[in-house]
């Protein structure tokens, strides 16, 4: 979540007059996040939150992401649900923009997640992939491993000015995913961006998934593999460590839903090795790429850095969760 579309009172009461959400009463830039611009908005009616698309949002998209969002709510899985405006449409427009607005989730993210949380959320991911089975729903990821030396062409001469060693780490990494890409294993739908601030909980319980807009068609292996790096890594960045017991807690939460084949976990060492390629080359085009004006927070790439360390050093999956 960012802030790249200002809006005051009178744009949210325009934007409000095509919708049955009543009348503002308080409303708040959301900052966190570097994707669309958002605001949390109170009315007499209740909490809602208004999601303006910008920068690598596809509007032909939108519709995979409102029906995902739609079917999933009415499957009776926790996350926002899009409100359809007076003219029965879950999009609407802002100027030369697409806006949606979905409900407000209670709960809160957690910085850092313990291991029953992970096993939470888990279960909760599992849960997600054996609902979406049925959905006549499809979305490639745009953001796979073909996508990735793309971005990191992109990049490759200026990179270094974060760190001196970064295009030869990616260089290294990716052309060893490349090599190591599995070509058919269990898919469907994904969350694909499963991070603590993704993840609300409430009286210690889970509460909700949110921002589901690198939602797609993948490997059901590369969300865990998603997971594992954006929840069980311990430390500062520059000596993070790799929580075998989140891990593990994580795992045994997602095989009381759905059960993890043995070739899955063959191809966990590099499906994790290519998610942190993924987070990292994607900070690293935001962070060389940053909107003038644009109230944002800018993740850090270098923190993935030693993720990638651990995974191109990890043996097989029981490097992982036993």
């Amino acid at each position: 979540m960012a802030v790249y579309t200002k809006l005051d009172k009178e744009k949210l009461n325009a934007i409000l007059s095509n919708y049955n959400l009543g009348e503002i009463k308080r409303f708040s830039e959301v900052k966190e996040g570097i994707e669309n611009t958002n605001y949390l908005i109170q009315t007499n009616k209740g909490k809602y939150i208004l999601t303006i698309y910008e920068k690598r949002v596809d509007e032909n998209d939108l519709p995979f992401f409102s029906e995902l969002m739609v079917e999933l709510s009415n499957k009776n899985f926790i996350c926002p649900k899009p409100i359809l405006n007076k003219n029965k449409k879950y999009i609407s427009d802002f100027k030369s923009k697409k806006f949606m607005i979905v409900s407000y989730l209670d709960g809160k993210s957690k910085k850092n997640l313990s291991p029953s949380e992970c096993n939470m959320v888990g279960r909760e991911s599992a849960k997600l992939h054996e609902i979406t089975k049925n959905f006549k729903l499809n979305r490639k990821n745009d953001l796979s491993v073909k996508s990735w030396r793309k971005i990191f062409d992109q990049v490759k001469d200026r990179c270094h000015k974060i760190h001196p060693d970064l295009p030869r780490l990616i260089e290294a990494n990716l052309s060893d995913i490349e090599n190591n890409w599995p070509d058919n294993l269990p898919s469907g739908i994904i969350h694909a961006d499963l991070f603590a601030d993704n993840i609300f909980f409430q009286n210690n319980k889970f509460s909700g998934f949110i921002d589901f807009y690198f939602s797609c068609n993948d490997f059901y292996a590369f969300e865990i593999a998603i997971c594992f790096n954006a929840l069980c890594f311990d430390g500062i960045k520059e000596n993070l460590s790799f929580n075998v017991t989140k891990a593990k807690k994580f795992i045994d939460g997602y095989n009381e839903v759905r059960k993890i084949s043995d070739q899955e976990k063959k191809y966990i060492k590099v499906l994790s090795q290519g998610a942190a390629l993924r987070f990292l080359l994607t900070r690293v085009f935001d962070y060389m790429n940053i909107v003038d004006n644009a109230v944002v927070k800018i993740k850090d790439p270098i923190e993935y850095l030693k993720r990638l360390e651990f995974h191109k050093n990890a043996k097989d999956f029981g490097d992982y969760f036993i």
